[in-house]
């Protein structure tokens, strides 16, 4: 776990865990409770801790995967569900997490990561525990830095009169901004690591991330990629509705494809998937990527593909419920609004995501009996953080937090050592695309921006019953050197 080490060094350990203490307070609107929330976006403890020493503290970073407040097996925590089912494809490429008490007591980091390409599962795998460490490395240096210019921060005590409205507002900004700057150089820092990672070969290998930081009522998003997070609320009338909360960043988007075609890539779908448009090399008709930003895929990062995430902020009210994260193997055959039915109607919240999982796997058999199910993960987080006794988890059959059945699910890495080449719908070879005509991907002239309040986009609208192997493109000595 060397990796662990170079975030927080032993004076930046001794500042990180006393994060939280310049604090101001604002009124939740959801229950009348006190949220306490920092200058900077780094909530306060809201219960005094007894503080860890260094070695304790390091010792905690170490066994990253048993720590009582992350899950990333299927299970559930004190406000959330997760769980994940591998399709028919190979191994299991997806991974999920989701991280409570992150930077604070009212702060949960949650992600979900689905890999593809020979080493896909790997990389996910990498990113799921390595970007969540990026966040708070990022965040802990910029407390550092501030600690020096706002030292009267801790004195500053914000009144509850109409006269705080403007400074609400401009602390929002700021945490917008800020949290926008830390997932901006958490990804980045993240596909360098990749780069030049010893051992992991990202060459065309790569992984999705839609990750999220619920922070009190705020609400901060980064990901890239095809996953997608969605938010169940309730409408005027008390009517469960879906919110879209990202964009699915496909290479046909209009701004995606232009980038790709600016740095020479080409964008088109295949005869026999016209629905798929993808990103090949100029040279080569590989690898045939689905999507227009991941981690990793280096064969494809001078032609337009990039790990930039897509930032967001959203401020939670009382009429939100739920927050869905999942990979495109649930996106692909459920909408938006039948997620947001399936999880508010589960019998109980502990279930909710297996719920959500297996109704996904019933859709694949009905509407693509020919096709092989993609791997499924799906992360349900309730907002008002109450989940189900223990009693209730028993009856339906989940495990309780145990780092003992991840490693368990994990095990595979030793059994095979070097994965085999995987049939997905992610990446297509050159010897299926020769066999087929190519669809031009038209972009507008006008450069326009799809949000994700413009279009409900759909990983597929119907899904390719040609599965392909990955081939790795074929540079040429000349290529090479340039």
């Amino acid at each position: 776990m060397d990796i662990l080490f170079m975030f927080l060094e032993e004076r930046q350990v001794s500042r990180f865990l006393q994060m939280g203490s310049c604090v101001s307070v604002s009124r939740s609107r959801r229950s009348g409770e006190m949220i306490s929330s920092s200058c900077f976006g780094f909530g306060s403890r809201r219960k005094k801790r007894t503080k860890k020493s260094f070695s304790e503290h390091v010792t905690t970073l170490q066994h990253l995967h048993s720590l009582p407040n992350r899950i990333y097996s299927n299970g559930k925590s004190r406000t959330s569900c997760i769980f994940t089912q591998q399709g028919r494809k190979g191994i299991n490429q997806d991974a999920m997490v989701v991280w409570e008490d992150f930077i604070s007591e009212d702060a949960i980091f949650c992600g979900v990561f689905d890999g593809h390409g020979p080493h896909g599962h790997l990389v996910a795998r990498k990113v799921r525990d390595t970007l969540p460490l990026k966040l708070l490395s990022f965040l802990e240096s910029y407390e550092s830095r501030q600690n020096v210019s706002s030292s009267n921060c801790l004195n500053r005590k914000i009144k509850s009169d109409g006269s705080d409205l403007e400074k609400d507002e401009i602390t929002e900004d700021k945490l917008g901004s800020l949290w926008r700057e830390a997932f901006l150089r958490s990804y980045k820092a993240m596909d360098k690591e990749l780069r030049s990672h010893p051992t992991l070969d990202c060459f065309c290998s790569g992984s999705t991330a839609v990750t999220i930081v619920k922070q009190g009522l705020n609400l901060f998003m980064g990901s890239i990629g095809d996953s997608r997070a969605i938010l169940g609320s309730k409408d005027n009338s008390d009517s469960m509705v879906a919110v879209q909360l990202t964009v699915d960043l496909k290479p046909d988007l209009p701004r995606e494809a232009e980038r790709i075609k600016r740095c020479k890539g080409r964008v088109f779908a295949l005869q026999d998937e016209p629905e798929v448009p993808r990103v090949w090399l100029p040279f080569d008709d590989a690898p045939g990527l689905a999507m227009a930003r991941a981690f990793g895929d280096f064969c494809l990062k001078e032609y337009g593909v990039i790990s930039i995430p897509e930032c967001s902020h959203r401020l939670l009210t009382d009429r939100d419920q739920f927050i869905v994260l999942a990979s495109d193997g649930v996106w692909d055959v459920l909408s938006n609004e039948e997620v947001v039915e399936i999880v508010s109607s589960a019998p109980t919240r502990s279930s909710a995501a297996r719920i959500l999982v297996n109704s996904a796997a019933r859709e694949w058999k009905l509407k693509y009996p020919t096709s092989k199910m993609d791997d499924c993960a799906v992360v349900c987080l309730f907002l008002d953080g109450k989940m189900d006794s223990e009693s209730d988890l028993e009856e339906q059959g989940i495990s309780t937090v145990s780092h003992h059945a991840s490693t368990a699910i994990e095990s595979d890495d030793s059994q095979n050592p070097e994965p085999s080449l995987q049939r997905n719908f992610t990446v297509r070879s050159a010897e299926d695309s020769d066999h087929y005509s190519r669809i031009p991907i038209e972009v507008g002239g006008n450069g326009e921006i799809v949000t994700a309040e413009d279009q409900n986009w759909s990983g597929l609208e119907g899904v390719t019953r040609v599965n392909s192997l990955v081939q790795l493109p074929r540079f040429s000595e000349e290529r090479m050197k340039v």
